[in-house]
């Protein structure tokens, strides 16, 4: 009766995979928080919180039962200039009200607007994800105590330039370990019973810490990127002067952490309902990653948003219900406050592998195979999404490849208007069908055709079954159209406009003069 009961609030179906699959996430969650509080310029600790709070909060208020959040590299990007500037308590402060923006967002039900996003670029941004996660876990295989001379450039693909390798010994262990972290990844859940009893990725975790603190192996581990040890978090208002000066300096900063934030989530969102064959709530998702950063901006955290490597090691590892998030935060706080000498044990290898491992099962490798048999203009759009992703960041690819994919659209439409030879009423009269969409994009086009030169009746009747007349443009170009006829001593009629299109035109006879018959 219970197991129905937590079922149907989508907190667990299958309660042991849940829990398993969120502590081997919490695990994950360690070192990502720590990068990103470092990318972020703030505390480790203030990652690691906003972990736990977006964590838990998204898991129990979001749209989306199995999807992990916590502190991304995304928005840690553009924290970094705000916390150089004018320091860590403004960052609370634009949280703060990127969580507002978020919550309005969820409550004006704009999320479903990530339904429009292009299966093109929905490709690109899961290639160009799964090379970012690559590129970042190549960090892994750095001294943690090197700096660069420059950090003017954040992109993913910088870290493969600035230096700072591990010594050559270390560097091949990291390398050995890793490989074999992703080796029993890959054969466990081929051995019969133990691989759908335990998640292969905590298995490949406890195996590989019982061997390097059993040989005494020389690698990373989690305590040589920072201590995860600390207390709980503590309720503060952010220290900032409460004026418009202030209000004006992290309105721009929590626009774009707020745009981000739901792109990511959302594009996330939409991958792991394809995954699962289930649906999410994109406005419910809004919803909880507004209030769980606004959270974070009151305890002292960073905020964040869904996080598609953590998402995929989650579901690849049987995780389904909330249940599997709510573990996974609870898990990182019990972490923080009673496990991190265990927890700083574990070799840095280990959480690599199991990303190695995630790397390879998001790329869509198929896209590689359909990029010469797709139209060129979606083989663009996959590898430009995938290119700027890589280079930028999420939400610019995402804006560019919408951009492209409309426009590209938008030009198909426009040269597919077309107008054909109809019945002969009379000598004086006859039918034209107008086939296509009439918008902006194909007014010209539809102008050139229309010409009253180009007809010899005197009545000309423009069948519009076949069509669809969508937009301002349109309603000018028919109403100057209509005029120009008048002009010639001629008569133009709009015969059986579509309901969408009547609408439209309907509308605007009042002002313009457009002979409709209904």
């Amino acid at each position: 009766m219970l197991l129905k009961i937590l079922a149907k609030f989508q907190l667990t179906n299958n309660p042991r995979l849940d829990f398993l699959s969120g502590l081997t996430v919490a695990l994950a969650l360690v070192p990502e928080a720590i990068a990103f509080s470092f990318v972020a310029g703030v505390e480790p600790l203030v990652g690691l919180y906003a972990a736990f709070f977006v964590g838990i909060i998204t898991s129990i208020f979001g749209g989306r039962s199995g999807m992990i959040s916590g502190a991304t590299g995304a928005m840690a990007v553009v924290m970094v200039a705000l916390v150089a500037i004018y320091g860590v308590q403004y960052l609370f402060a634009a949280i703060i009200l990127t969580g507002i923006i978020q919550i309005m967002i969820g409550v004006a039900r704009l999320g479903k607007f990530i339904h429009i996003v292009p299966s093109s670029v929905m490709i690109g941004f899961v290639n160009g994800l799964a090379i970012v996660i690559f590129l970042s876990q190549i960090g892994q295989f750095k001294d943690p105590n090197f700096s660069p001379h420059s950090d003017s450039n954040h992109s993913a693909i910088n870290v493969l330039f600035n230096g700072g390798w591990l010594e050559t010994n270390q560097l091949f262990i990291m390398i050995a370990l890793t490989i074999f972290t992703m080796g029993i990844i890959f054969f466990v859940p081929k051995i019969p019973k133990v691989g759908k009893l335990v998640p292969s990725p905590l298995i490949s975790i406890l195996i590989l810490s019982v061997l390097v603190i059993t040989l005494k192996i020389d690698t990373l581990t989690v305590g040589d990127l920072a201590s995860v040890s600390g207390g709980l978090p503590e309720f503060s208002i952010p220290s900032v002067p409460f004026n418009f000066e202030t209000f004006y300096i992290v309105l721009p900063f929590s626009l774009t952490l707020a745009g981000i934030g739901l792109i990511e989530s959302l594009l996330t969102l939409t991958l792991i309902d394809e995954i699962t064959e289930t649906k999410g709530r994109p406005n419910k998702e809004c919803f909880g990653q507004g209030l769980s950063n606004m959270t974070c901006g009151f305890f002292g955290a960073m905020g964040g948003c869904a996080m598609i490597g953590q998402s995929m090691i989650n579901i690849s590892s049987g995780g389904r219900g909330r249940l599997s998030g709510i573990v996974a935060a609870i898990s990182l706080l019990c972490f923080i406050l009673f496990f991190s000498r265990w927890i700083e044990m574990i070799p840095i290898a280990a959480l690599t592998g199991i990303m190695m491992m995630v790397v390879i099962g998001t790329f869509a490798w198929a896209s590689l195979k359909i990029l010469s048999k797709v139209p060129k203009e979606d083989a663009i759009v996959i590898i430009l999404v995938t290119s700027v992703t890589v280079w930028q960041d999420l939400a610019i690819a995402v804006i560019v490849g919408v951009i492209f994919s409309a426009l590209s659209y938008a030009w198909k439409s426009s040269t597919s208007i077309n107008i054909e030879d109809g019945e002969i009423i009379s000598k004086d009269e006859r039918v034209y069908i107008l086939k296509g969409s009439l918008f902006f994009g194909s007014i010209n086009k539809f102008k050139a055709f229309m010409h009253p030169s180009n007809f010899d009746e005197k009545i000309v009747n423009l069948d519009c079954s076949e069509s669809w007349i969508w937009d301002q443009s349109s309603i000018e170009v028919l109403d100057n159209i209509t005029n120009k006829f008048k002009k010639n001593n001629k008569i133009l009629n709009i015969l059986n406009l579509g309901p969408t299109s009547h609408k439209v035109l309907k509308k605007s006879t009042k002002v313009f003069d457009i002979n409709i018959i209904d």
